[in-house]
């Protein structure tokens, strides 16, 4: 391994409290914070008294900066990489940087902490000893496919949403014959006013049509033969 090191810092996805001594220290310690949004990790830096420089690193411009972050790294220094909310590489930047420094011989290191679906899966009363985490389904081209291959799962699924899809998702389950599957709907994890929504996919259909949808949601879908409570 050559002589720096790349640390993925999870931040919190609600609730500041979230945060690590660890990873406070790391953040503190490395020469410079990459940020998916260097306002969003300004903000939480500053809550914590954190000077270290902030550079920009993010989906739209991660291919062009890998080389030059990677040589960096070679030349010794440390720096942390954070997104927005939770741990990178999550459906968040940070998988190219990861492989580049790996590929490079640069040493990795991932603190354990936040992340949405976690939470989200356990809270939901569905097993969740065996699962199969998808992320962000696309918006529209490939979605009816993805969303009958998951169907077809012999596990519990679970689903990143918009507050502007997740009632199409729902609606999109129903047509395809999934009315009656257990789901949870997991919002606002951490935050006060953090809820989480449990029966069938007609029951939440229903629920949405009279409730407008607020706020990130994590969707966990059981499979055909499990039940939930309410």
């Amino acid at each position: 391994m050559s002589g720096g090191k790349l640390v993925v810092v999870p931040t919190p996805v609600g609730n500041l409290g979230d945060m690590t001594p660890r990873a406070l220290e790391v953040l503190s310690e490395a020469h410079m914070v990459l940020a998916e949004d260097t306002r969003t990790t300004g903000k939480l830096l500053r809550h914590f008294g954190i000077e270290t420089p902030l550079r920009s690193f993010h989906q739209h411009n991660e291919h062009r900066a890998l080389e030059g972050v990677v040589s960096q790294l070679q030349g010794g220094v440390t720096l942390a990489l954070c997104s927005d909310a939770g741990t990178p590489g999550i459906s968040d930047p940070g998988f190219l940087l990861v492989r580049a420094c790996v590929d490079a011989g640069v040493a990795v290191e991932c603190l354990p902490g936040a992340t949405a679906f976690v939470p989200a899966l356990v809270t939901s009363g569905l097993p969740c000893d065996r699962f199969y985490f998808e992320g962000f389904l696309p918006h529209k081209k490939g979605r009816q496919k993805r969303l009958t291959a998951l169907l077809d799962m012999p596990c519990t699924v679970v689903m990143y949403e918009s507050p502007h899809r997740v009632a199409k998702l729902l609606d999109q389950l129903h047509d395809l014959g999934a009315e009656d599957r257990p789901v949870a709907l997991c919002r606002e994890i951490s935050k006060l006013h953090e809820e989480t929504l449990r029966g069938t996919v007609s029951e939440l259909k229903a629920h949405l049509a009279d409730h407008a949808p607020r706020g990130e949601y994590v969707v966990v879908l059981g499979t055909g033969n499990q039940n939930t409570t309410r």
